[in-house]
């Protein structure tokens, strides 16, 4: 039987966002560069950014002809320096987890920004780790950098682009048991993985600790959901939101090109979850609009909205 879809909204907020094409010389070497580049970066909270694998690019579509994934990274749009925050995030990360890899190589597949001006030197900067032996060339038909390294040279583009995305679209998966809460939540995660231009960078795809804004503790910007925690329903009581019956819940958070695409993504993961044995429940997180601007109905056939600049 169908779980229930509540008739809510996921309350996501804008983000700058850049998109970095990796190659490798196989796949288990791009595996390599792909899950050390979006390490530590599941939550805007406390990481610097929030990355993941896009998508996968068959060889044939490669700029060089090998294994290739388009990696995204997103900061918040309302951070005042998010120009220099996502500089920054993909200097360390490029420099010290791509460079770094054995064969791999990054271009930057977002040309259509960097005509239109909105680009990062970035190439430039992590030239300078040549030494002086460093030196620009067109290759591939690209502008690119090359650095002599240990293993041959590395090759990278020297300008990556960026524009506007959005970031925190959101899935809850209610269910009866923390396995049921799993099974939905990996079911969701593998059909949101196959969508285009999005990614869910939380652990496996999941966050078992979702957050609202705010703390008893002044120093902290977030924290526990008290309200939504199944093992504090009985302290709680009345001030307690977890439906009887519910003993785990488990969240996807959903980060994309725009809200276009992270609606289809959505609706894609409720599809592939609603089916799941022992799920009681599907919402989503929303604050009243006090943390995004960028809406998406759970019911499919609404229509996804923006409010403000």
């Amino acid at each position: 039987m169908s779980a229930p879809i509540e008739d809510t909204y996921a309350e996501a907020f804008r983000s700058l966002f850049a998109e970095v094409l990796v190659t490798a010389r196989d796949k288990t070497w791009l595996d390599h560069a792909c899950a050390n580049a979006t390490g530590h970066a599941s939550s805007t909270i406390l990481c610097d950014c929030e990355a993941g694998v896009a998508s996968f690019v068959d060889p044939a579509d490669t700029p060089d002809g090998r294994p290739g994934a388009v990696l995204q990274f997103h900061v918040p749009r309302f951070r005042k320096d998010r120009e220099e925050a996502l500089y920054q995030s993909l200097l360390k990360r490029v420099s010290q987890n791509v460079l770094t890899c054995p064969t791999a190589s990054a271009f930057s597949p977002m040309a259509e920004d960097i005509a239109a001006g909105r680009s990062i030197p970035l190439g430039r900067k992590i030239a300078y780790f040549g030494d002086g032996h460093e030196f620009e060339a067109e290759r591939l038909g690209r502008a690119v950098w090359v650095i002599p390294i240990l293993g041959g040279e590395f090759v990278m583009d020297r300008n990556f682009g960026f524009r506007d995305g959005v970031m925190g679209g959101n899935l809850w998966f209610l269910g009866e048991s923390a396995d049921a809460a799993l099974d939905a939540g990996a079911a969701a995660v593998a059909a949101v993985s196959k969508c285009d231009g999005v990614i869910a960078p939380f652990p496996g795809g999941l966050a078992g600790s979702a957050s609202k804004a705010g703390s008893n503790y002044k120093f902290l910007i977030a924290s526990t959901f008290a309200e939504w925690c199944p093992t504090l329903k009985d302290k709680l009581g009345e001030k307690s939101l977890v439906p009887d019956g519910v003993k785990s819940i488990q969240e996807i958070i959903i980060n994309g090109r725009d809200l276009e695409s992270v609606a289809a993504a959505t609706y894609a993961a409720i599809d592939a979850a609603k089916e799941t044995p022992g799920l009681r429940l599907i919402r989503a997180g929303n604050y009243n609009g006090r943390l995004g601007k960028s809406f998406i109905p759970l019911i499919e056939g609404s229509t996804p909205w923006e409010t403000g600049s």
